[in-house]
């Protein structure tokens, strides 16, 4: 096929006779070896005379001769070269009838894809042509119809058949690869053959027709490295033991060539970035074998010592590292914990540190790998140790008691100085300071203990009572003499111890009554007492009469030694009428030491009572009932006398605001509305728009004025006092005339219950410089002598030249 398409473009360049023979034996033997079949040199068209009589063939079953049949069109495909490069119309192939006798009377018609455009026929030779460059990779065939028509009655001589023209191919497209660039991870220290990634190339030729679409890959950068599959594109290591840490990054370059490979082949490439992911197989490291910190001995428990740090080349989770404690001088003072973040190690302080006791301490310290990975056991071991030397600081401490806390103990009945104790602190430098007590008044705001400066002897100021406080919380402070700034407190608890100071009372207060009916050694009331005090053996208590009311009693009083007594009768019945109510003096005494006791009366009431002995009504009750009104009924009729009079109250308050209430109702309060009128007047000769008489003469303000905020009421007649005219003698007087103005107005009673503003039209007169208005020139302008004012200086002027002039000259 190379060879026929290279004599067909050799047929169109060669114009010789010895070229053009040439060809002719070529195209007849190529057709020779294509076709199988003598005659046309093109298959594309083949067709029997089928005009003369064939010969005879023989006979079917039936004895009816057998002829030779007339064959039409024999199609077959036409093949065409793409992306031809010729100046001529490349060459397809003809169409040929055997109808067509060279008269011209045949006429060839192409249709189908492409027809007219892409391929022409010529109408009369049936010779087809390709107009343009075709590219197998944009259409690799084309299917068209021929048919071959009378050109004159344009009648089908031949029916209508198709055709293919198929593009053969030649190597015009390089292989392109699916990505680029490609990106691929691979551990290190992988093994040789280990598979990185796969790179793909694909190439538009037809895979079909020879090698133009079989690619084979290289490399052409990455070696020795890397390799790569020549057929699969499959890239793999080729060097053992590449280290993340020598060398992390890769660039490859990937080639890809056609045509297996052989010399003429396109090629594309591709870069491959292969990253080495990190492994764990490199230990940690301390950077020192020896560290060493220094700490006051003040630090608190919980606070840093130091920060340590071990060096690992691997990353993320393979640089992980934990760090303990395998050796130290002083257990339990130190720990040490990891900063996932930093992998630091830090040294915590666990106990508090005495300079004066240990000034030194030394640890032993191991760091490993939290993940360690089996394959890479052989390059360990991946740990490390070092040696860490903590040296305490000495710090000027503060004295320190002997104890966290005290408990003192101190009867109340002691005297004043009494020491009840005593506490004790020392400075734990070695300089040993002398330490001053105190007391922190903030603790004991009443003053009531102090303690000795200099040996902490705690006594009382104050006397105590164990009843009102049982309990002194108190807080020593130890200072320093040599630095007061150095101080420390404790505390100290003192308890009051009891004392039997106290005497016995009643346990509450009794209500006892007696029947009138009551028989004698009748009880009617159980009584108890209560003692502040607090005996160790608890409270024992003794009931009796007083010796002074035993003789006379009319009750009596039996102690019933569980510290309760009975209240007994000594006589049959009572009369309220005779006495209502007894006191009885009983007398309670403890058995503690020194005894205490106390006497206590107890009120007993007659009362009337039924044969039940259930009480009826008692002294004050009763006699109230006689009288035919109890206490319930006088209550009722206070309480009913009272509610009228509150009603009473509320109705005229009610009635009395009902009269204050205003004719305006609005939002805004008429105080507040102040009316300004920018009425100038009309000048001299205005004599309609003021009354000048009410400017000089203020008695002839309106006598009277009505509120329009209120109801009227009763109007009363305005007060008002006689006013000196003003003359020259008091024309100074306006001070006078509005302190009076203003005394008429608080005694108005009409006037308004808030502050108003009150306006007097008062100017008086008697002025040195006389008035200067024109209101007084109305009568008198002829006689006025205004030459005065060129006197007065340079503000004058303007009105002396306006004024002061001669007669002629304002006449003119």
């Amino acid at each position: 096929f190379n060879i026929f398409s290279s004599l067909k473009a050799t047929k169109n360049f060669s114009g010789s006779g010895v070229s053009s023979l040439f060809f002719c034996v070529l195209m007849v033997l190529w057709a020779m070896t294509h076709l199988g079949s003598p005659g046309l040199g093109l298959r594309a068209l083949r067709r029997t005379t089928g005009g003369r009589r064939a010969g005879r063939m023989g006979q079917d079953a039936n004895g009816v001769p057998l002829r030779r049949s007339k064959r039409g069109w024999m199609w077959n495909q036409f093949f065409l070269l793409e992306e031809y490069t010729g100046t001529d119309m490349q060459y397809v192939g003809k169409l040929h009838s055997d109808s067509d006798r060279g008269d011209g009377s045949v006429k060839y018609v192409l249709t189908g894809e492409g027809a007219g455009s892409l391929f022409k026929i010529d109408e009369k030779s049936g010779d087809i042509h390709a107009t343009k460059r075709l590219d197998r990779e944009e259409k690799a065939y084309y299917i068209l119809h021929a048919k071959a028509v009378n050109r004159f009655t344009n009648e089908a001589l031949e029916g209508e058949s198709e055709f293919i023209i198929k593009i053969h191919d030649i190597n015009d497209n390089e292989p392109r690869f699916t990505k680029d660039p490609y990106m691929a991870r691979v551990p290190e220290m992988s093994d040789i053959g280990t598979s990185v990634i796969q790179v793909t190339a694909t190439d538009a030729d037809d895979a079909t027709y020879g090698n133009s679409a079989k690619v084979v890959y290289s490399i052409l950068e990455g070696q020795p490295y890397f390799s790569v599959d020549p057929e699969t594109g499959l890239i793999k290591t080729a060097l053992p033991g590449m280290d993340r840490e020598v060398k992390e990054n890769y660039q490859v370059v990937i080639q890809a060539k056609d045509m297996a490979g052989q010399m003429g082949g396109l090629s594309g490439t591709t870069t491959v970035s292969i990253t080495l992911s990190d492994v764990n197989d490199n230990p940690p490291r301390f950077t020192k074998t020896l560290y060493e910190f220094r700490v006051p001995e003040s630090n608190e428990v919980g606070s840093s010592v130091g920060v340590i740090r071990a060096m690992d080349a691997d990353i993320g989770q393979n640089a992980e590292m934990d760090y303990r404690i395998i050796g130290s001088d002083g257990p339990g003072m130190f720990d040490i914990t990891t900063n996932r973040s930093t992998q630091d190690g830090i040294i915590v302080l666990r106990k508090p540190l005495d300079f004066e006791r240990k000034r030194q301490y030394s640890l032993r310290v191991q760091v490993e790998n939290s993940h360690i990975n089996p394959r890479f056991y052989s390059m360990g071991p991946f740990r490390d140790e070092a040696t860490i030397k903590i040296v305490v600081e000495d710090v000027d401490e503060p004295p320190e008691f002997e104890r966290a806390s005290y408990v003192m103990e101190v009867k109340e009945d002691a005297a004043k100085n009494t020491v009840i104790g005593s506490v004790s602190a020392s400075d734990p430098d070695d300089k040993n300071s002398l330490v001053r007590y105190s007391i922190d008044r903030r603790t004991d705001m009443d003053r009531v203990f102090n303690i000795h400066a200099g040996n902490g002897s705690v006594f009382i100021l104050r006397e105590l009572d164990r009843e009102e406080n049982a309990w002194h919380n108190i807080s020593v402070i130890a200072t320093e003499f040599n630095n007061p700034r150095q101080i420390s407190r404790v505390p100290v608890y003192i308890r009051v111890l009891d004392v039997n100071d106290n005497a016995p009372t009643f346990a509450t207060n009794y209500e006892t009554f007696v029947c009138e009916n009551a028989k004698a050694n009748q009880r009617i009331q159980t009584i108890s007492a209560t003692d502040p005090d607090e005996p160790l053996a608890g409270h024992r208590f003794f009931f009796g009469l007083a010796q002074d009311a035993a003789g006379k009693a009319n009750f009596s009083v039996r102690d019933n030694k569980d510290n309760t007594a009975g209240i007994l009768t000594r006589r049959n019945s009572y009369s309220s009428l005779q006495k209502s109510v007894y006191h009885v003096p009983v007398v309670i005494s403890d058995g503690e030491f020194p005894m205490q006791s106390s006497t206590n009366t107890l009120t007993i009431r007659v009362c009337t009572c039924d044969r039940e002995g259930n009480m009826k009504l008692c002294n004050a009750e009763a006699l109230t009932a006689r009288a035919g009104l109890s206490t319930g009924a006088l209550v009722a009729i206070l309480l009913c006398v009272i509610i009228l009079l509150m009603i009473v109250v509320l109705f005229a308050a009610l009635r009395r605001q009902r009269k204050k209430e205003p004719l305006i109702i609005s939002k805004e309060d008429v105080r507040d509305n102040v009316v300004s009128y920018n009425d100038e007047g009309g000048g001299e000769e205005d004599t309609q728009a003021f009354d000048i008489g009410t400017l000089r003469n203020p008695e002839a303000i309106e006598e009277s004025k009505q509120r329009r905020d209120i109801v009227p009421e009763t109007f009363y007649p305005p007060v008002r006092r006689p006013v000196l005219p003003p003359t020259r003698d008091n024309n100074g007087d306006v001070r006078d005339f509005i302190n009076q103005r203003l005394q008429d107005n608080d005694s108005d009673p009409t006037a308004p219950p808030y502050d108003s503003l009150a306006t007097y039209a008062y100017e008086g007169n008697g002025s040195v410089a006389e008035s200067l208005s024109s209101l007084e020139s109305v009568t008198t302008e002829g006689d006025q002598d205004y030459n005065y004012l060129s006197e007065w200086g340079p503000r004058f002027k303007k009105l002396a030249d306006m004024y002061g002039g001669d007669d002629s000259d304002r006449d003119s």
